[in-house]
Order: structure tokens, then sequence, then C-alpha cells
């Protein structure tokens, strides 16, 4: 009786999870709460569903965005890879998409990509120009000289062309948005309850939502 008992109770469980699920999918309004991919993009995480966030450090929105992201990512789906991917919609954003490059080359991601949305957003540092984000860098006790080298170096420009491609092909409306797969774009923007207050539960329903309907449309 107790066994049969606990397997009633998870097939409830289950149930009720997937009817959340289905229930924010179903409530989906192409153009309200996401727009499709025209032409859908190619992703490079092979098996697992892609999730791009496009950001940039001196978006205010996008520093909104960082705990409720973070949340999601503690309870994200297996099969799914998702990737920090730095916007360029201007020269401007330059410096500060070479910063988080240089960050990911050196494995400082995790330690100091936080940190400096709080320098800029917290603090109020000005990180406009190279100058000031390496010397920003250097008194977080990392090494002038070799943050200075990999800013520089080429392989960051390959990385930065490829954020500017994608912005460009993704046809990202602004930031904070996110790219569920190639195949849909969706942002906290387009998520409001009452004026002009953002719904990050409902978004990140939305983010779900759109990895069953990626997962779905892979035939899995």
């Amino acid at each position: 009786m107790r066994f049969t008992a606990l397997i009633g109770r998870l097939l409830l469980a289950t149930g009720l999870a997937f009817g959340l699920v289905t229930a924010a999918q179903a409530q989906l309004t192409p153009g309200k709460d996401y727009v499709l991919v025209k032409p859908p993009q190619p992703t490079d995480s092979g098996n697992k569903i892609e999730v791009l966030e496009f950001f940039w450090y001196g978006c205010p929105h996008c520093a909104n965005l960082q705990p409720f992201l973070e949340g999601w990512l503690k309870r994200k789906p297996a099969d799914v890879e998702f990737k920090h991917m730095p916007a360029v919609f201007q020269d401007s954003w330059v410096p500060l998409t070479r910063a988080y490059y240089t960050l990911e080359a050196m494995g400082l991601t995790d330690k100091l990509h936080q940190e400096l949305f709080n320098a800029i957003h917290k603090q109020k540092a000005n990180l406009r120009d190279a100058n000031a984000i390496i010397d920003w860098a250097a008194g977080k006790g990392v090494d002038r000289k070799r943050f200075s080298d990999t800013y520089n170096s080429f392989g960051i420009n390959g990385r930065l062309q490829r954020s500017i491609d994608l912005t460009r092909k993704y046809d990202i409306p602004g930031t904070p948005a996110i790219a569920v797969d190639g195949k849909f774009i969706t942002a906290p923007s387009m998520v409001l309850k009452g004026d002009r207050v953002i719904d990050y539960d409902r978004f990140f329903q939305v983010v779900d939502a759109l990895i069953a309907e990626a997962r779905k449309s892979r035939g899995k």
C-alpha cells in the first residue's frame, strides 16, 4: 500500500510538472512572448539545446536579470547548454565585449563576471575603454600584462567578430535577450506585469516552454 501510494504521488507530481510546462507553452503568443529567428541559425551545442544570453555589461537591464538567470541556471534541464553571448550594436560596446571574452579565455568568468556588472552598476565605475578595464582587472588581482595581452590578442578579435555577426544574424532587438536553439528569441521586456515591471518568473516560464518546443522539434 505504501509503495502504491508513493508511486501515485510521484506520478501526480510528474503530471503536475508536465502540466505547468504545457500550460506555459500553451499560453505563448508569437510576436508577444517571443519571435521566430528568420532564418533559423545553426548551433554548435551538438545534441544539446543551445540557449544564448545576449547581453552587454553596460546594460542596466542585463544587470537586473543576472540573479534571476543564476537561479534558473541551477535548475536548467540537463539537455540544455547555456552560453553568455555579448551583443555588439555599436563601436562603444566593443571594449566590454572584449572584457568578457578575456575573462572567458583566462578562466575567470565564474570569479569576475558578476564582479564586472557590480563595478559598473553598483560602484558606478567608468569602464568604457581598454585602459580602464585593464586597470580594473589588475585591481582584482589579475596579472596586468597577461590580461592586456589576452585582451588585444588575435583570438579575442575572432570572438569579437563572432559576437558582431551573431547579433546581426539573430536580429537581436536589444539586451538582454535569450535565443533558444537558433529558432526563438525572447526578452524580459516582452514579459511585463503592470507598467514597465518585468515578470521574471513568467519570463523563465517562457524560456522553459521554448526549450520544450525546441526539444519537440528535435524529436526528443
